[in-house]
């Protein structure tokens, strides 16, 4: 079948986040005086959205909070990342280039996230990615996240494609159970954020550079 449409995961896949990240997380943790967790931590902890990011960093520095007092910080970290969002974010070697590539050839281009729908504009828009994307989906667009399949199928809804004409680029687990579940191909990446080696999950595709991405798109135009 015939690519018209490429999705792609946003922490981890198109931007290295992880500092910014890390940096919310950690104010939390100050605010419950908690030690600060560090980088390896939070690329093993993010991809299931902000709440997990939180609780999962309470886990690893002391007893786990209660969902009351994790709503409550759940809003501190929202109110700091979102004027803290992108002082170190960047986009992945190769990000932009593949991008442009991909507008010049006419695909669609989607993002497909468990950051929040307004977070993940807010950092597209500051990285200047935001123009290439004609639908950015979070857990909260249509409340329901990945790897649930529905925020993909979401996705291409808005972007006028059928879903079985996309591939998705992704870095996790969750992103590969998304694609599975979506019935779409599903292309790894090897340098995001994951507790196991994304090939762990078997992805059709493999890549460790966004340069090498062109050419399995070419194969399956």
């Amino acid at each position: 079948m015939t690519i018209k449409a490429v999705i792609f995961d946003l922490d981890g896949t198109l931007v290295d986040s992880a500092p910014d990240l890390m940096l919310a997380t950690n104010h939390v943790l100050s605010r419950l005086e908690r030690r600060a967790i560090t980088m390896d931590e939070v690329r093993s902890f993010v991809g299931h959205g902000a709440r997990a990011l939180i609780a999962r960093g309470c886990a690893a520095t002391g007893d786990a909070i209660d969902e009351k007092t994790l709503d409550f910080y759940f809003a501190e970290f929202l109110r700091f990342y979102e004027k803290n969002i992108a002082v170190d974010s960047v986009a992945f070697p190769g990000v932009t280039d593949l991008l442009r590539r991909c507008a010049a050839s006419g695909l669609k281009m989607g993002v497909c996230t468990n950051k929040l729908e307004g977070l993940s504009v807010r950092l597209l828009q500051a990285l200047d990615l935001a123009k290439y994307f004609g639908a950015v989906i979070g857990p909260d667009t249509i409340n329901v996240a990945k790897p649930d399949p529905a925020p993909y199928l979401e996705t291409m809804k808005r972007l006028g494609v059928p879903a079985r004409q996309s591939i998705m680029i992704g870095d996790s687990e969750t992103d590969i159970l998304t694609a599975r579940a979506a019935g779409v191909p599903v292309i790894g990446v090897t340098f995001g954020y994951t507790q196991k080696p994304v090939a762990t999950y078997n992805p059709d595709y493999l890549v460790s550079h966004f340069e090498e991405v062109w050419d399995i798109l070419k194969l399956k135009r």
